[in-house]
């Protein structure tokens, strides 16, 4: 599939091969693809481990960001773990946790583990510190267990591990063929079930190249192209709302590695409550 795009610049490319071949050249194991992975660590080890910092400026999306996402999380519950026992133990695995915004204000509120990935040290000393401070590292119903410095090309979970797989704004620093290795390695790490929520902005066609970060913004499209490549269904989307014009639309995708059976759920709310733990205060 063809599919054309733009860098921050204004230059076009006629296609991803061309844009690729630029950025981290021919060969897989070149010097310009360590320096596309190092250059895109390097710009956010130079931002501060705040909620602004890590939301580009605009921490004031934050509170409309959870909202939007934890609608989403809460129906792919009821539909997708509609068989789950109630006594489940749930564990998710925030891939680019950054300063653990997500962990904090909506993961360890649905879990009973999560874990942190993140190649930016100073970051995920900061939601090691943040976490730790709230009471949550080491309690009971609420755990943030694990905190991997690890790059998501890098990294390899421990094999079924996770009921949902949460990848928010990282997801565009990883080449295409990174992008598909590192699904296939995540599917491993998915409980009988399990299944990944990848939340990330979206160019209206094509792509965005960002020359100064290091990423790239896909369209819809390329994303389900990516996603056909990865061997995975898509079973829901979501719009983001309430976010800035001059912002990138924001898109939810539900990815599971098997088609799901569709079916509604007629679980009372008090049943669905008892699948998570209680909410921290």
């Amino acid at each position: 599939m063809e599919i054309s795009g733009i860098d921050t610049d204004g230059r076009e490319f006629k296609n991803t091969a061309e844009m690729w071949r630029e950025q981290v050249g021919e060969d897989g194991d070149s010097h310009k693809k360590i320096d596309w992975y190092r250059n895109g660590v390097g710009y956010w080890q130079e931002v501060d481990a705040s909620v602004d910092g890590v939301l580009g400026g605009y921490g004031s999306v934050n509170e409309a960001d959870i909202k939007e996402s934890e609608d989403f999380l809460k129906n792919l519950f009821s539909d997708l773990l509609f068989d789950t026992p109630t006594n489940r133990h749930l564990v998710a695995l925030d891939c680019g946790s950054g300063i653990g915004r997500v962990t904090k204000n909506l993961l360890i509120r649905y879990f009973n583990e999560v874990d942190l990935l993140e190649p930016v040290s100073h970051f995920l000393e900061a939601a090691r510190q943040s976490l730790t401070q709230e009471g949550v590292v080491g309690a009971d119903e609420h755990k943030a267990t694990n905190f991997y410095c690890v790059p998501l090309q890098e990294f390899t979970p421990d094999s079924g591990r996770y009921d949902v797989i949460w990848i928010q704004w990282c997801i565009g620093h990883l080449t295409d063929d990174d992008f598909v290795s590192f699904f296939e390695n995540a599917k491993a790490g998915l409980k009988p079930g399990g299944f990944f929520i990848l939340k990330e902005n979206t160019a209206r066609q094509g792509f965005v190249l960002d020359k100064e970060d290091h990423s790239i913004t896909r369209s819809d499209l390329y994303y389900k192209e990516l996603f056909r490549r990865c061997g995975l269904h898509l079973y829901k989307t979501k719009n983001q709302k309430e976010f800035p014009q001059e912002l990138f639309p924001v898109k939810m995708y539900a990815l599971t590695t098997e088609v799901p059976k569709r079916r509604h759920s007629t679980r009372s709310n008090s049943k669905l409550r008892a699948n998570r733990p209680g909410l921290i205060k």
